[in-house]
């Protein structure tokens, strides 16, 4: 089976103030469904959209998993 690669990322504003909402990553596929990724803290990890260009859904959670299991062990 085929799974489809990310052709674009938007990644929403890093927050300014403490309650402000959390950063929050969508990506687009190559059918052109928008799909809602996760949040994140952004002073634990951060994403950029050339990280997450050409992966696969699976392979952008494995992203999130392996930086947060680093900044976990840091």
């Amino acid at each position: 089976m085929y799974k489809m690669k990310v052709v674009s990322v938007r990644i929403t504003e890093q927050p300014k103030d403490l309650f402000d909402p959390l950063p929050r990553v969508y990506v687009t596929t190559e059918d052109g469904v928008e799909h809602f990724l996760y949040q994140y803290y952004p002073d634990e990890i951060s994403f950029t959209e050339s990280e997450l260009m050409g992966l696969t859904l699976e392979e952008c959670g494995q992203l999130y998993t392996k930086k947060d299991i680093n900044y976990l062990r840091s």
